[in-house]
């Protein structure tokens, strides 16, 4: 029976990709999927694009592709990635150029027609509503400046059976990223996809896709286990995992030989697990996946055997994610130490209120967490009695004003130094007292599926050497 091997590449923006070369090496690997975006990396993105309107595409992809591609090239090993963000063909050129430069040619696929802002704008338009709150969108409409719907792995199957070396996308579903090179090695159908053995084939790549799009976090990277995570080897060195798949969608979850980190059934449980709402109803554009019955048999020599996905036919709708201009935010962290280290805190923030109160200083919200202690947890990590917490050798406290005036928020800062030597003593420093940054929130809503496929497009480029 026919396999393939697809490797894991990225799993954020600035992830690294030196595993990704240890899977191509000794891997064996036909085809490394990357994921770049999330949904804050396309804030980051937004901002880049406005001050760039080249920019818009994670940059990372330029030199991790001008490392990779020479191991690839030599090995026939093919790369799909969403690195294209909200500029998905800025990316490729970029690619492109660098490519020229270095006396490389590549066939490069872009796939663009996820970007869905002009209907959300669009004010005749109706739905849209808050995924969560139900509120309207009419609230956000004049303030939105990014909606990109999340696509399936057609165009992605397009692009391979195409010959693309390279296949670079916006915002794609990121288990798509995955069954896309599978759809196309393995013959399965995808559009139409309505037996059971179609759809339990297609959700078997879907969890495929969910297991490796982390990159090591799939192999013991961030793997939390009280006494366990210790035995996790060598993460200095993790290999990211791989997944060899059968045509029935039966997959066995690996990794490189001679790499760091660990495949086991406990590590491959955890990122099954990650960012699943309902495991009995997984969405994606291409399968809605139930994980009730996925059986995870351990081999042992980290190989972990994937069988039981079951699958049912997407729904008509696409999820959006979008974003808005929502003010402007100042911080400050500022320390005091022992002796009385808290009650330190707690009268400086109380100067710092009386200040904005005194100059009226037009703001949202102060909000105020203390690093070590709580910022991690937040509520779920009530804090010690005042007593023991002067008892502390320092209290650190962040201090974050949230305004819809920018004015205000470059201001935020002036109002700390003087208090250095006529506040509480023994402050151990400010840092962060000129950093307003702009807003972003986030808009999630779901979207006609006809009204996205139709405009989605995939280009093959090729630039001459």
């Amino acid at each position: 029976m026919k396999s393939i091997r697809i490797g894991a590449g990225l799993g954020f923006y600035g992830d690294n990709w030196e595993p990704v070369a240890a899977s191509i090496e000794r891997g064996g690997v036909q085809f490394i999927a990357s994921d770049h975006l999330a949904e804050l990396t396309l804030a980051i993105l937004q901002k880049d694009r406005q001050r760039d309107p080249s920019l818009g595409y994670a940059r990372d992809v330029v030199p991790m592709l001008m490392k990779l591609w020479p191991l690839m090239r030599e090995r026939g090993v093919r790369f799909v990635c969403n690195a294209g963000g909200l500029n998905p063909r800025g990316a490729a050129q970029a690619v492109l150029a660098a490519f020229k430069a270095r006396g490389w040619q590549a066939r490069v696929a872009v796939v663009t027609g996820d970007d869905v802002l002009p209907r959300l704008q669009d004010a005749a338009a109706s739905g849209f509503d808050h995924l969560f709150t139900r509120e309207p969108v009419a609230g956000v409409r004049e303030r939105l400046v990014f909606a990109n719907a999340y696509v399936g792995a057609k165009p992605i199957v397009d692009a391979l059976d195409a010959g693309a070396d390279i296949v670079i996308t916006g915002r794609v579903a990121d288990a798509a990223l995955f069954l896309g090179p599978l759809v196309h090695s393995l013959g399965w159908t995808l559009a139409g996809a309505t037996s059971e053995q179609d759809l339990n084939r297609l959700a078997q790549g879907l969890t495929v896709g969910h297991l490796l799009e982390c990159s090591g976090q799939g192999s013991g990277g961030n793997f939390g286990s009280q006494g366990a995570w210790q035995a996790i080897p060598d993460l200095a060195h993790i290999g990211y995992p791989i997944a060899e798949v059968w045509e029935d969608g039966t997959a066995l979850i690996t990794k490189a030989p001679e790499t760091g980190g660990r495949i086991n059934f406990d590590t491959v449980r955890q990122q099954l697990l990650y960012e699943v709402h309902n495991p009995h109803a997984y969405f994606s554009p291409d399968v809605v996946l139930d994980m009730g019955r996925i059986d995870l048999k351990d081999e042992g020599f980290d190989r972990v055997r994937l069988t039981g996905a079951r699958g049912t036919a997407p729904t008509d709708t696409l999820k959006v994610v979008a974003g808005f201009r929502d003010g402007y935010k100042a911080e400050v962290t500022w320390g005091f130490s022992w002796p009385d280290a808290w009650d330190k805190a707690q009268a400086a923030q109380a100067t710092i209120r009386t200040l904005l109160k005194d100059k009226r200083i037009a703001h949202d919200e102060l909000y105020v967490e203390y690093p070590g202690l709580n910022s991690a947890h937040g509520a779920l990590a009530p804090l010690p009695k005042a007593d023991a917490l002067n008892q502390s050798n320092e209290i650190w406290t962040r201090l974050v004003l949230r305004t819809q005036d920018k004015a205000a928020a470059d201001g935020f800062g002036r109002l700390f130094p003087w208090i250095g030597l006529s506040g509480p003593a023994y402050t151990c420093g400010f840092t962060g007292l000129h950093n307003t940054s702009e807003l972003l929130g986030i808009w999630p809503t779901l979207i006609p599926r006809a009204a996205v496929e139709a405009d989605v497009q995939m280009e093959v480029l090729v630039e001459a050497a």
